[in-house]
């Protein structure tokens, strides 16, 4: 992936310096040529074209700030009302990332949602312990998380 971010440089500052043009269009259309470039040759390549990881990248954060965004008006509703109405608790969360980066990044981003908190992590690195602040099903939480941050971390790492 770095070498193809790398050649695509590369191809965007040639073609600058062929054109004598420094500006930043100049820039931008030697960046497309180059991307056309290394598309062109993605048969040569041994890892996929590097634009398909960062789309995950962006896909991952975009997902974050609708989680976050949607969890933080649950956490206000539940503050602002005369009555608190929750049931929190911890369950144990199964997951099937395997790479210590791969947790670290899930059990961040658990922690970073509002009304949930990564506890810790099994020795055999399969299971995260959550607490969460509503938990009316823990199935249905664990299919959540299973279905956005853990889907959403294995296209980034595994593409």
């Amino acid at each position: 992936m770095a070498i193809q971010i790398l050649l695509n440089l590369c191809v965007a500052l040639i073609w600058m310096f062929l054109n004598d043009d420094w500006s930043a269009a100049g820039l931008i259309v030697g960046y497309l040529i180059g991307l056309l470039f290394i598309a062109v040759s993605k048969s040569f390549w041994p890892q996929p074209f590097y634009l398909q990881r960062v789309w995950a990248v962006v896909k991952l954060l975009i997902l974050f700030l609708k989680e976050l965004f949607l969890s933080s008006f649950s956490v206000i509703r539940q503050i602002l009302r005369p009555k608190l109405d929750i049931r929190p608790g911890i369950f144990a969360f199964s997951t099937e990332l395997k790479s210590e980066w791969e947790i670290t990044l899930l059990s961040c981003l658990i922690c970073l949602t509002p009304g949930t908190l990564t506890l810790e992590v099994s020795r055999d690195e399969r299971t995260l312990y959550i607490h969460a602040m509503d938990i009316e099903d823990a199935e249905l939480l664990s299919e959540q998380i299973r279905g956005t941050f853990e889907k959403a971390i294995m296209e980034v790492t595994r593409t």
